[in-house]
């Protein structure tokens, strides 16, 4: 069913028809009196022959209703006067067109709104207004005010800014970059960015995508389709704005070190895009994407004629935290009396002054064997005698053969002028200088990292023992209830133990004679802090005292604290004095795990060096909840106090299970507690015994507006944890038992082998194809989905197997598969139905209907509807069964339309 619909916006990318209204309709006419925009579109469209048909309409002298009702297009054009704009729309409903393009400029919200209104109500999708339109270089269709048509070529480019758009054109048409589609959004524009991806992840002239961004209207939507995107091919994101952190109203440190800038990154990384920070480096990592290359790993080989670029080019890699990627004996070996006698091999692959093209060629070759490299850089610098071209013509010959990236720098400039002509025909990416080829490099690499990252798809609730959300939710509503939103340390520590996170026994002295008998009952030596909903930051006022001995120096420190604080800061309200235990580890570390809310993407979780140095050593690593322990892991990783936990200075190694349960705890607390603001834990000292919390500081309010207008728990995400409520035992008919739970990315494997298996008939039946295997791409959209868009339950049934050895183990294994795709009209959704051929007539199809079926109402959709084959008896009669109606499907009879509601 998935292989015959086309995607909702395929009228506006791919129409067969194109209707313009830009003025006057005649071509010899004066096109002065016309908008600049529209100028500029009659000229782009008029400068080569568009493969469709093309009318241009003028909405002041067009013929009757009647006239036009015969008269059909996909797409209509729209570029006139701002008052002009809704008249062409509703004309161009009238020509049945499914989608439109307004290109216009300074056009505000609320006309924009008005215009949105009008589309809706037409049934189109509106790109536009604020926007200089789209190129479809393939097509011949260059639908912009954007400069001419654009090489057609397998790189996507979506860009917020007009200026921007124009920009990179210019570049690419120099560089040999040709593009699949080139799309200009403004402000205010009805088809956003998130759709605009969703396309291009399922257009298959597109390779790999390269998007600016300037802001966010819908974090979750953003996020959603970035994911989709980038897991279906690479995408590079370049923002604007990079502006220095400094929220000035935070109350916690957290929120005064966080800029929203490192969250972007973190956010990015998560869906496994690629951020660059510079227009040039957005070029060099598009130029390795149209190449095509696979993300690899880390280890970059240099080839070089000349010491000097080579060892520049080997601090850049250590720069960037990349490795030299070095040639093993064996291939030393082989190499070695392939080149001129003055070559050295060991770490750069120097092949001396004397080298020429053949020398390159073997060279390249070698590494590109070598298990031990990832990628290789040829640096070529000009000598006497030598010949720049040939060399170039050579790595020409072997691009083919090699399956590693392979990156160029032709030092020098005119010399080398025709050389750089040749690597950039042959689609080698070639660079000016050294640090420029290995920090595209880095960016391919990072791409490898953050797939990683991307296939993660946690549960709101990790495996640990089940916390107290209920008591949890109580503290916090009786503090909301009081109209405070600072809970005191007492508070915040409840919280923390009912998250199972091991914190320093607090007690709150209202007396110095009080403090002194909980202190000799606590045990010395001990800390004294003041307790005040006032102070934020208890150091200002010298309201931390550590180390104290005995019952009388307590007992004074008491007195001095109260006498201090009143006269620094008279009108903070003081509930008395707490009393802890000091922690014992002598030789842990301090850490610090924030939580920072961030608009738009919601709550971050924050980890780095604690202590009092926090703001000064300003370490902090971030990631999106929700977490599970290979998240953990990595985020730690890329902090800098991460070195001090292993065995450091004489003490013995941390206990990492116990920090990574801490973060995993705290993604809990984030997922489960949407009131949750800020939150600083630090100092938290750890050692090879585990770890305790000594402070901690939160920051609440009324839990936020949802970020995708959809009621649901976890509304405030801007990354959907996986739908572990799903999860269902139901009985086998004949015996035995299966599982029914949401879908995700490590089912892959097992979703292939359902498919491999299945007879001619029931592939023709589901996927109206011949296809033996799904392809990678297909694949990968099938299992890491986005859970509030669309939902796939697989049924999973547990095989014993016996091994070689006559060993049996259990394995699982995929027997069906229901899912639903909400339609764009947001109110009803599409499903489709696999089961496999030796589990039919056992109850598993109607089974995996009605929870799909439950899952598409709970999220308040009204109607489901599938398109059955004509000749698939069995399905027909299932969904008779469920209650379906049954209706023949209007635009191809060999299908009938099954629709339910909700």
């Amino acid at each position: 069913m998935e292989s015959m619909d086309k995607h909702y916006l395929t009228q506006l990318f791919q129409p067969e028809s194109v209707v313009v209204f830009a003025g006057s309709a005649d071509a010899d006419a004066d096109t002065a009196k016309l908008t600049p925009h529209a100028q500029a579109l009659h000229a782009a469209l008029r400068a080569q022959r568009y493969t469709g048909s093309l009318q241009f309409l003028d909405i002041h002298t067009t013929g009757t209703l009647a006239e036009l009702a015969q008269a059909q297009a996909d797409l209509a054009i729209i570029a006139l006067p701002p008052q002009d704009v809704a008249a062409a729309l509703e004309i161009a409903g009238r020509m049945t067109c499914r989608a439109a393009l307004v290109i216009s400029s300074g056009i505000g919200a609320e006309q924009a709104a008005e215009f949105k209104r009008i589309a809706r109500r037409e049934g189109m999708f509106l790109l536009g207004p604020n926007c200089l339109g789209l190129q479809r270089p393939r097509l011949q269709l260059n639908a912009s005010a954007a400069g001419p048509l654009a090489a057609d070529g397998p790189l996507a480019l979506v860009s917020q800014s007009g200026a921007l758009t124009t920009s990179m054109l210019d570049w690419a048409s120099n560089n040999a970059v040709g593009f699949s589609s080139v799309v200009s959004l403004g402000p205010n524009t009805s088809v956003d960015i998130a759709q605009v991806l969703d396309f291009l992840a399922n257009d298959a002239q597109t390779h790999s995508i390269i998007v600016y961004v300037e802001g966010i209207p819908n974090a979750r939507r953003f996020m959603s389709a970035l994911r989709m995107a980038a897991n279906a091919k690479p995408v590079v994101v370049l923002k604007a704005g990079r502006k220095p952190a400094g929220n000035e109203a935070a109350q916690t440190h957290c929120g005064t070190i966080v800029g929203s800038d490192d969250v972007f990154d973190s956010a990015l990384r998560r869906a496994g895009a690629v951020r660059v920070r510079s227009f040039v480096e957005l070029f060099s990592a598009a130029k390795c994407l149209a190449s095509r290359y696979r993300p690899v790993g880390k280890r970059l080989a240099i080839v070089t004629n000349g010491g000097g670029p080579g060892v520049l080019a080997a601090d850049w890699i250590n720069e960037i935290s990349l490795r030299l990627g070095k040639l093993s004996a064996e291939s030393i070996k082989a190499l070695q009396p392939l080149l001129p006698p003055q070559a050295s091999l060991h770490d750069l692959i120097d092949l001396s002054e004397e080298a020429g093209a053949e020398h390159y060629k073997a060279a390249i070759e070698a590494a590109c064997r070598d298990a031990a490299i990832d990628g290789v850089l040829a640096i070529y610098s000009p000598k006497v005698g030598g010949d720049a071209s040939a060399v170039a013509r050579a790595l020409a010959d072997i691009k083919r053969s090699i399956g590693k990236p392979l990156l160029c720098c032709w030092m020098g400039d005119t010399s080398v002028q025709a050389a750089r002509g040749l690597l950039n025909e042959a689609s080698i990416p070639s660079f000016r200088t050294p640090e420029a080829a290995v920090g595209a490099f880095g960016n391919i690499a990072s791409f490898y990292q953050n797939q990683l990252l991307l296939q993660q798809t946690p549960p709101p609730l990790s495996t640990l023992a089940k916390p107290d959300i209920e008591g949890a939710r109580l503290v916090i509503e009786s503090v909301l209830a009081e109209r405070r939103k600072v809970l005191t340390e007492m508070e915040s520590k409840t919280l923390l133990s009912a998250f199972h996170i091991p914190v320093t026994n607090t007690i709150l002295a209202r007396s110095a004679n009080e403090a002194m008998m909980i202190a000799t009952q606590l045990g010395f030596p001990v800390a004294l802090k003041i307790a005040s909903p006032d102070i934020s930051h208890k150091s200002d006022v010298q309201g931390v005292v550590l180390n104290l001995p005995n019952g009388a120096s307590v007992r004074d420190a008491y007195n001095d604290m109260m006498e201090r604080v009143a006269r620094l800061q008279p009108q903070a309200r003081i509930n008395g004095i707490t009393v802890q235990k000091m922690a014992g580890a002598k030789r842990g570390r301090e850490i610090y795990i924030g939580l920072v809310t961030d608009e738009p993407f919601g709550p971050v979780i924050v980890f780095g060096a604690g202590g009092t140095m926090i703001e000064l050593i300003n370490d902090r690593a971030m990631e999106l909840p929700p977490l599970n322990q290979f998240l953990a892991r990595r985020l730690i990783e890329r902090s800098r106090v991460a070195e001090t936990l292993g065995e450091w200075r004489g003490a013995s190694a941390v206990d990492m299970d116990a920090l990574e349960q801490l973060l995993l705890r705290v993604s809990e607390m984030v997922c489960e507690l949407p009131q949750l603001r800020e939150m600083d834990i630090n100092p938290i000292i750890i050692d090879e015994n585990g770890a305790v919390a000594v402070d901690a500081r939160i920051l609440i309010d009324n839990a936020p507006q949802a970020l995708s207008g959809r009621s649901n728990h976890y509304n405030h995400l801007a990354i959907l944890p996986y739908p572990a409520r799903y999860e269902q035992v139901w009985p086998l008919r004949g015996g035995g038992e299966y599982i029914v739970r949401p879908i995700h990315p490590d089912d892959a494997q097992m979703l292939q082998d359902l498919v491999q298996h299945l007879s001619p008939e029931s592939r023709y039946f589901r996927f109206v194809s011949s296809m033996v295997e799904l392809p990678p791409s297909m694949l990968a959209r099938f299992t890491l989905i986005d859970y509030d868009r669309e939902m796939a339950l697989v049924a999973v049934t547990k095989e014993r197997v016996a091994g070689a050895d006559g060993e049996i183990s259990e394995t699982e294994r995929i027997v069906g598969v229901s899912r639903y795709i909400t339609n764009p009209d947001q109110s009803s959704c599409e499903f489709s139905l696999l089961v496999a051929d030796d589990f039919k007539g056992r109850g598993l199809g109607s089974r995996l209907m009605e929870s799909i079926m439950d899952v598409a109402r709970e999220k308040g959709l009204a109607e489901i509807q599938g398109l059955v084959l004509a000749n698939n008896p069995s399905m027909l009669k299932l969904m008779g069964s469920l209650g379906f109606t049954v209706k023949p499907f209007e635009e191809d009879r060999d299908f009938k339309l099954v629709t339910h509601g909700l």
